[in-house]
């Protein structure tokens, strides 16, 4: 017989594997996207026409833009996934281990 605190753990239990599996999910989408935009940044580079205008998608809206404009805007949007994709696989840790990771040095 599970007693109501044998219960309560066997539901946080689900419930973090849950949200580690959404997290890691979300995670995979944002590297998928991070390589998109380095194959982008490639595909730029190797242009040969130096006036080709690059179209960037602003919102909505598509925005002419020389190539190294589009490369700076390219290489800041490739900052901020690999950002937020670091921020999510840091999450997924602690929702997994919780307060149990001990990052701390050891000085020996």
């Amino acid at each position: 017989n599970a007693t109501f605190e044998d219960q309560q753990r066997v539901n946080k239990f689900a419930r973090n594997m849950s949200r580690i599996t959404e997290l890691k999910e979300e995670t995979e989408v944002k590297r998928k996207q991070l390589h998109n935009l380095e194959d982008v940044c490639n595909d730029i580079m190797l242009a040969d026409d130096d006036c080709l205008m690059i179209p960037y998608q602003i919102g909505d809206v598509f925005i002419s833009h020389s190539q190294d404009e589009a490369q700076e805007m390219l290489e800041g949007a490739k900052k901020n996934w690999q950002e937020e994709t670091d921020a999510l696989e840091s999450r997924v840790l602690y929702t997994k281990f919780g307060g149990n990771i001990n990052l701390e040095v050891d000085e020996n």
